[in-house]
């Protein structure tokens, strides 16, 4: 019976407590380590305390995905209970966090992985279908043929504007760094097969590289899925947000527009200042 089925995913997803609630997720936090602390993604620390750390130290975090155990526990409650599972991770070429929660589902008759190759709100993009599946009465396998097909649709890409972060982190070069600033470049980053890449590079001031971004991305809306758009920043100032997320309004006739504050695991790679329009393609993105 659907209202046996419970849509979780990991912390990564960067959905709001507001969405969370309205569509019944449960989330698993994955770990952050921020000098010699431990913390839990989203439970008792934010993005803020990353910028802040980084500020005073220059020291960036390390995130940790959960382990098997971690996930056995995380199941076990729903199984105990009668519930089958849809769990849903970061992409498994991002993290271990989705071959571990493959191990941890083996101890399980019940317990689906979907590895969404993806992070932030592109994987956000799948857990909300899945739950819109759940709601209209759909069974779990079939949600699960549903959402693997889908996951070649999500279309989710954001503009950097400092690339410190990435340097420091090890997935951009001093090099790269020193022409982007000298040119005043700000790359987009997309998401593709699972694995993070540059693509266009916009050069200028960087609320104008965004709404230039936004048009180009939407283009004219003929190949995408209009029940739903995701904003999702990560420190942008809240006027070039409200602006961008008018833009995406006048953009296309979405029927909802969501914005949320990228979590722990976008804001220790990519840095404040980090934006970007996510949604569905309605056919799978070469």
């Amino acid at each position: 019976m659907a209202n046996n089925i419970v849509i979780t995913s990991d912390s990564t997803s960067d959905l709001s407590l507001e969405l969370r609630e309205r569509y019944n997720i449960t989330v698993l936090p994955l770990g952050v380590n921020l000098g010699e602390k431990s913390f839990k993604d989203g439970v008792d620390i934010t993005p803020d305390d990353i910028y802040a750390h980084h500020a005073k130290t220059g020291e960036l975090p390390k995130t940790t995905a959960a382990n098997v155990g971690e996930c056995i526990d995380f199941f076990k409650q729903f199984v105990d209970d009668g519930k089958t599972v849809i769990h849903f991770t970061i992409s498994s070429t991002m993290s271990s966090t989705y071959s571990n929660a493959l191990l941890a589902a083996a101890e399980f008759d019940n317990v689906h992985i979907i590895d969404s190759k993806n992070l932030s709100t592109g994987a956000g993009l799948l857990v909300v279908a899945a739950a819109e599946m759940r709601d209209r009465g759909m069974e779990a396998e079939e949600i699960v043929a549903q959402l693997e097909k889908l996951v070649a649709c999500v279309d989710a890409s954001f503009v950097i504007d400092n690339l410190e972060y990435l340097h420091k982190g090890g997935r951009c070069s001093a090099l790269a760094v020193l022409g982007a600033n000298l040119l005043k470049l700000k790359p987009c980053i997309e998401v593709k097969n699972g694995v993070m890449g540059v693509g266009k590079k916009y050069r200028g001031k960087y609320e104008d590289v965004l709404k230039t971004y936004v048009s180009e991305r939407i283009g004219d809306a003929s190949d995408i899925d209009l029940d739903r758009v995701f904003v999702t920043h990560a420190g942008v100032d809240e006027e070039i947000v409200n602006s961008i997320v008018q833009q995406v309004k006048a953009a296309a006739p979405f029927k909802e527009v969501f914005l949320t504050r990228a979590g722990c695991t976008v804001s220790s790679h990519c840095g404040a200042d980090t934006l970007g329009v996510l949604f569905i393609r309605k056919n799978p993105i070469e």
